[in-house]
């Protein structure tokens, strides 16, 4: 007699979840399903190994109701440090369904002792003291909330995106360039250096250190870092192995 199927839900979107994906598709037994759900904004240059759902599922409620009628067994949670609304939903669904919730989190940055580091709680913070600091800024969060820096004076934004935006942003003085990471060492203190950049803005992801941090750190480079908003209770680990060996100890 066959055994039962057993499916796994990981909320994805990063390179945690996709190498998770592969991992678990390679390690655990064939009848377990790996689903990947992708929020769909940014173009993927590789689908992970299993089963790809993209799109959102309609909340919290819309995401119990997917749990139940898709028969999950357990939800991982790899989802970026900053997508804070699809942790709570996925919190509040599994409590809702009695599913069980992993959370991998990455390990905070371990910043060099001579990073002249200002800490915000938020891109309206990190903006608020770039307009006390000016100057020409490498803007490095992101697409999602660069409405939080409109109508700053006497700053020269360099934004780095994944693809170049369909609208102008809305920023008063600024330059675009797309690219997709992982980026060298070598190349961010070239960009850095080209631009004369003076200030760096990015969100404190988490991970090993990106390379436009220490780039910016061996160039004197002020740093304004916007933590990671709170995330639900639970249970989390910090590895892939971890995250492998708590599922086999649920199959």
């Amino acid at each position: 007699m066959p055994a039962e199927c057993r499916r796994i839900l990981i909320l994805g979107g990063t390179g945690e979840a996709r190498l998770l994906a592969s991992v678990a598709v390679k390690t655990l037994p064939r009848n377990v399903e790996i689903i990947s759900s992708f929020a769909g904004r940014t173009k993927r240059p590789q689908d992970p190994p299993g089963i790809v759902r993209e799109g959102g599922f309609g909340g919290a409620d819309g995401l119990t109701k997917y749990l139940r009628e898709a028969a999950i067994d357990m939800v991982i949670d790899a989802t970026h440090p900053f997508a804070a609304t699809i942790s709570a939903h996925a919190a509040l669904a599994t409590a809702a369904t009695g599913r069980p919730r992993l959370m991998l989190r990455r390990p905070d940055w371990v910043l060099p002792k001579d990073a002249q580091t200002t800490f915000v709680n938020d891109m309206t913070a990190a903006a608020r003291q770039l307009a006390a600091q000016g100057g020409r800024a490498f803007l490095s969060t992101g697409a999602q909330q660069i409405t939080s820096f409109s109508g700053i004076p006497n700053v020269w934004f360099l934004v780095r995106l994944i693809s170049k935006p369909k609208e102008p942003l809305p920023l008063d003085d600024y330059a675009i360039i797309t690219d997709r990471p992982p980026f060298s060492a070598s190349k961010e203190a070239a960009l850095l250096q080209s631009n004369r950049i003076d200030v760096l803005i990015s969100k404190h992801s988490g991970g090993p250190l990106p390379a436009k941090i220490s780039a910016a750190v061996t160039q004197d480079i002020p740093l304004i870092l916007i933590r990671q908003p709170s995330k639900p209770h639970g249970v989390h680990v910090e590895t892939i192995d971890e995250a492998i060996a708590w599922i086999q100890g649920r199959l």
